[in-house]
């Protein structure tokens, strides 16, 4: 049963770097694309800025 949680833990981890990291390479695309280079830069060095755009992006916000 322990091991099964680890296991859990363990996907659930890779799946949320996999979900973060697409999200912050859709932000970086978006950005090259529209030419927003401030917000470009800024998603690069606050990561999390990046995220969110990027899942906004996906979600029609932006």
């Amino acid at each position: 049963m322990k091991g099964l949680l680890i296991l859990i833990g363990i996907l659930a981890w890779i799946g949320s770097t996999l979900f973060c990291a697409a999200a912050w390479i859709t932000h970086v695309i978006v950005c090259i694309k529209t030419g927003s280079w401030i917000l470009l830069l800024f998603g690069c060095v606050v990561v999390p800025v990046g995220v969110v755009h990027g899942v906004g992006v996906w979600l029609g916000v932006f």
